[in-house]
């Protein structure tokens, strides 16, 4: 899935973002599949070696217990933070949004594929909202 490039939002408009800023919130976002599933690998002392040696080096811990909840708590603050902040954006359309910002999903597909319960004017009016309230979330 590559970056399109699509027109800068308009400085007046209330949402308006930097477009590096942009793309840098949006890149967040497309690594919460990768989150979730690492998230979900990691239950137990079989966890991917991967992830626990990342950690190990990282905080210098021997225990793997210690280890794997750490590093789960990574994925979830990180993961909490996109669901939340969907949330805040509109309660009703936050599990679209969930969808189109980590997935990269166009209202057309969510339209075929979810049966999306808003126009489209509507849903990129919360789509921006979302990422104007992410980038606050994230400073």
């Amino acid at each position: 899935m590559g970056t399109t490039i699509r027109a800068e939002l308009s400085k007046k408009n209330p949402y308006w973002l930097e477009k590096h800023r942009y793309y840098e919130l949006k890149h967040f976002c497309q690594q919460y599949p990768i989150w979730k599933q690492a998230y979900n690998s990691l239950g137990g002392l079989s966890s991917r070696q991967a992830d626990l040696a990342m950690c190990s080096n990282k905080y210098n811990m021997s225990n793997p217990t210690e280890r794997i909840a750490i590093i789960r708590s990574f994925y979830s603050e990180r993961m909490g933070m996109i669901e939340k902040t969907a949330k805040e954006t509109d309660l009703s359309l936050a599990e679209y949004i969930v969808i189109g910002v980590t997935e990269g999903m166009s209202y057309d597909l969510l339209r075929v594929n979810y049966n999306i319960p808003c126009c489209k004017d509507v849903y990129y009016e919360c789509y921006r909202r979302f990422f104007w309230l992410l980038n606050k979330v994230r400073g």
